[in-house]
């Protein structure tokens, strides 16, 4: 199971890795920066990011590259030296195997649904910071068992809505790790591949709950819906506008059940009701903060207008 420990471990070598994809990030020079073994180093990185350091950072430059494709000027090989390929022949191999098409028809395509300056300034900031950490939310706090002491500011506060790619899963409650991790990839991935540009960091929402089995979407808001998806389960969808109900936790994520509940007591208290499923949104990359006191999440709880 993948614990706050062992990304503590990795988490500077992820760093690293993540502001370097130009230099050597071979997991040799990893190691080297570890101080490590590379034999432990792969074996700890695995544990904390369930990926080796040689296909993450694979994964890592070809999504800056097909960023930069799409939002900037320089040439396909200034994109590939930019990004660590050592040749143009060897980027437009591995980016022809990851994204189904050559770099030059990737960037002819652009984004599927237009996107402004702004929206691709956004996308591509998007990718530098999720990426890395994608398959990183819902990891488990060692010890975090005992009184939560944390007091939660809780508002109304009126949403517009944010289109969103999402996966629904039936799982347990100790599968939510796991299942953000293998849903947030094939987002992530099929939003870079299709053109798709990305708006915000990553949520779940709850469409139900309980001890035995849970329903919840998990996905990426994005500018606009486009492209056709080769996966049935990525679903375009909607989360609402309107009033919510808002309010931040900071601390571990399987404390997040006494922030939901807070907020649910509140809406009670004010003569409220809710108006449909509750979602949460992870503020902070847990590959930039490894210390999970410091992980801030949002709870929204959507309000029946008066």
């Amino acid at each position: 199971m993948r614990t706050a420990k062992a990304l503590r471990k990795i988490q500077p070598v992820l760093a690293y890795a993540a502001a370097h994809l130009d230099q050597d990030v071979s997991l040799t020079a990893l190691a080297g920066q570890a101080g490590l073994s590379p034999f432990h180093l792969h074996r700890f990185f695995a544990a904390a990011t369930g990926e080796t350091p040689k296909r993450l950072t694979l994964r890592l430059r070809l999504g800056r590259a097909a960023a930069l494709l799409l939002t900037g000027r320089e040439s396909v090989l200034e994109v590939a030296l930019d990004c660590g390929f050592q040749s143009h022949e060897a980027f437009c191999r591995a980016f022809r195997r990851y994204f189904g098409t050559t770099p030059s028809a990737y960037r002819k395509r652009g984004f599927a649904a237009g996107a402004g300056r702004a929206q691709s300034r956004n996308h591509a900031s998007m990718v530098n910071q999720v990426g890395p950490c994608v398959g990183l939310y819902h990891i488990r706090a060692e010890n975090s068992h005992g009184r939560n002491e944390m007091t939660y500011s809780i508002e109304k506060k009126e949403l517009s809505a944010q289109p969103v790619l999402l996966i629904r899963r039936r799982i347990q409650p100790s599968e939510i790790a796991t299942t953000l991790a293998a849903a947030l990839g094939k987002i992530f991935q099929h939003a870079q591949r299709h053109g798709i540009a990305l708006a915000g960091q990553p949520f779940t929402r709850y469409q139900n709950w309980g001890p035995g089995l849970m329903t919840i979407e998990t996905g990426l808001p994005v500018a606009a819906h486009g492209g056709t998806s080769e996966d049935a389960e990525i679903l375009a969808d909607t989360l609402p506008g309107g009033p919510a109900a808002v309010t931040a936790h900071t601390g571990p994520y399987d404390r997040l059940s006494e922030a939901h509940a807070a907020v649910q007591v509140w809406i009670e208290a004010q003569g409220w009701t809710a108006a449909g499923a509750p979602w949460e949104v992870y503020v902070t990359d847990p590959a930039d903060y490894p210390d999970p006191k410091d992980w801030k999440t949002e709870i929204f709880w959507p309000l029946n207008r008066l």
